[in-house]
């Protein structure tokens, strides 16, 4: 399979990168970013979906299996930047999988995403709600296969592989590995198209929970 991972150097994505080998397809907006994500076994390609023509994304798309948005603009960016990153680029990327023939799509957004904000956040993470959930707007309306994933706080501890997976989950943290792997059983179950799901650990195996909600 050809699987392209917007937001390709992020730390999910080189982790799904690496789960994936020869099939995926980064997408970085830095070139000096291009060895690592080849170190992974994965290919590398630049293009900044913040500046790229819809032309330009489509044709990167076109011959591809599926399609994982995992871009975001990350910490240290101001509000702006969560428009064109989190929701302009996840915008640029499906209308460029619709029109590359291209329907299955994972994004990858937010616990809190679509809820209201709760209170005392502060302008920067408002508008990087605000984003996320106006992408998933966006793709909901779209005819694709999509699947939207929201993890909760993400950490850089080691995957257990146990998950809660499920339309609502309390408040928790996730390793970025879980996160990859549940990508890839998202990938392999087609079935999951139409869902949102929350992601926190757990202690219930990621494949039982992917299948559970097909």
């Amino acid at each position: 399979m050809r699987i392209i991972i917007a937001g390709g150097h992020g730390k999910i994505a080189l982790r799904l990168a690496a789960r994936l080998g020869t099939g995926a397809v980064g997408l970085v907006r830095n070139p000096a970013h291009v060895a690592d994500v080849e170190a992974t076994g994965a290919e590398a390609v630049v293009c900044d979906l913040e500046r790229a023509s819809a032309e330009e994304v489509t044709r990167i798309v076109e011959g591809a299996d599926a399609v994982v948005f995992a871009a975001g603009a990350g910490p240290g960016s101001g509000a702006p930047r969560k428009d064109t990153v989190d929701r302009g680029a996840s915008v640029l990327l499906a209308g460029a999988a619709e029109r590359a023939g291209v329907r299955r799509f994972i994004q990858i957004s937010s616990i809190g995403a679509g809820k209201p904000l709760a209170p005392g956040r502060d302008e920067v993470w408002a508008a990087y709600i605000k984003a996320k959930t106006e992408a998933e707007e966006d793709l909901r309306a779209r005819d694709l296969a999509w699947t939207i994933l929201r993890p909760g706080r993400l950490t850089d501890e080691p995957g257990t592989g146990l998950v809660r997976l499920a339309p609502e989950v309390p408040p928790g943290a996730v390793p970025r590995d879980d996160v990859a792997a549940v990508i890839v059983a998202l990938l392999d179950n087609p079935a999951t198209a139409g869902r949102t799901l929350e992601l926190v650990s757990g202690d219930t195996p990621i494949i039982d929970l992917v299948a559970s909600n097909e």
